[in-house]
């Protein structure tokens, strides 16, 4: 007697993720608005290779592609401040650059936390 075979394939352990795995995803995201790559980084190299975190890792990494967009935000901001003639564009500038990591930081917890995964519309994917 054989056994049908499952119609149904079961999800890798960690895709979705469990309430710890998504709690540390929305710190990870979270931490962003203090403590920028860091954070991310640290979470991302601590569980890439690790299959079964395969969840935490696509989020760290995404929160720290999103933190390397806005590291680049401040530093052409910060350009634009030393040159005497473009300071009045680089410090507001600046401050739309904070309130939008600001913003995006609470959503993407906010998503994390409710729904699972996150993806920021705007960001440079430089970690794949």
């Amino acid at each position: 007697m054989s056994v049908p075979p499952e119609t149904v394939t079961p999800t890798p352990s960690g895709a979705t993720g469990n309430t710890e795995d998504r709690n540390l995803a929305m710190l990870t995201h979270l931490s962003g608005i203090i403590l920028g790559f860091i954070v991310p980084l640290i979470v991302w190299l601590i569980n890439k290779d690790n299959p079964a975190k395969s969840y935490l890792a696509s989020e760290s990494k995404e929160a720290m592609n999103f933190q390397f967009t806005v590291l680049i935000g401040y530093v052409i901001c910060w350009i634009l401040t030393a040159t005497i003639i473009l300071a009045l564009i680089g410090g507001p500038l600046w401050f739309i650059v904070w309130i939008l990591n600001l913003v995006f930081c609470i959503i993407a917890a906010v998503q994390v936390s409710s729904k699972g995964s996150y993806r920021y519309p705007f960001a440079l994917r430089l970690v794949k």
